[in-house]
């Protein structure tokens, strides 16, 4: 999922905001740009917990990444590992019949088709969400708190091993997502500067963006029930471990 999705998710299963849950809900994909594979980004959430649990603010920053994550299963494990009754996640399964429309607008080898389709599917999600609460706000809020964005570069070092280049890619990492309401327009943009950072690729802006916006159509009849078995799901998840640690 993108990032005010995250923001959304963690703030709904917690039943709080903060600027540590905040920037916890997006560390997974702040990681993987600071040089830590997909699959491990995605699966520190108990590692985290354990680091930070004499510290309430840093368990907030745990229990976002917890939420996220698809180790323990967080949002992305519903969303791209496995949806139940379905062969893969929520967001591929719905991303399956825009493949052919993602691979034009794209640019796109085949191979990579169902894989940018889900993040087609992805992006419709943010517009629908953005469109509730100030999440961009909330964001740049959590951005801007460089007391807490320089401790935990410091505390996990130990995770990433470099805490200069984790500064620096939480520090850059606005400059790929959207912090404002998100639009189709605007997340095709943001999407333009990712795609071409990943993979020297050139997308299609404004077919992407309207892309997104069927995309955004074909969640409208069942995305609150893919959230609330997601919800559920997690806030079990974490009151076992805080009865367990």
């Amino acid at each position: 999922m993108f990032p005010q999705t995250h923001v959304y998710f963690a703030e709904t299963v917690l039943g709080r905001r903060s600027d540590a849950i905040t920037l916890g809900s997006i560390f997974p994909d702040m990681m993987v740009g600071a040089g830590v594979d997909h699959t491990r980004a995605h699966s520190l959430g108990l590692e985290l917990l354990s680091m930070f649990h004499d510290n309430e603010e840093l368990t907030d920053f745990a229990l976002g990444a917890v939420t996220h994550g698809i180790s323990p299963q967080g949002l992305d494990y519903f969303g791209d590992e496995k949806y139940p009754g379905c062969e893969l996640g929520y967001c591929f399964e719905k991303g399956r019949e825009l493949v052919a429309q993602t691979i034009e607008a794209c640019n796109l080898p085949e191979r990579m088709g169902l894989w940018k389709a889900h993040n087609i599917v992805e992006m419709g999600i943010e517009m629908k969400i953005s469109c509730r609460d100030h999440y961009g706000q909330i964001l740049r809020r959590a951005f801007n708190n460089h007391t807490l964005i320089d401790h935990l570069s410091t505390v996990l070092s130990a995770v990433t091993g470099d805490s200069k280049r984790l500064k620096s890619r939480i520090a850059s990492f606005p400059g790929y997502i959207e912090v404002y309401r998100a639009t189709a327009q605007s997340l095709a943009g943001k999407y333009r500067i990712q795609m071409y950072a990943r993979h020297q690729i050139n997308i299609n802006t404004p077919k992407v963006a309207q892309l997104i916006e069927v995309a955004a159509g074909r969640v409208e009849d069942d995305l609150a029930d893919f959230f609330r078995m997601a919800e559920q799901h997690v806030q079990k998840e974490i009151k076992s471990m805080q009865v367990t640690k």
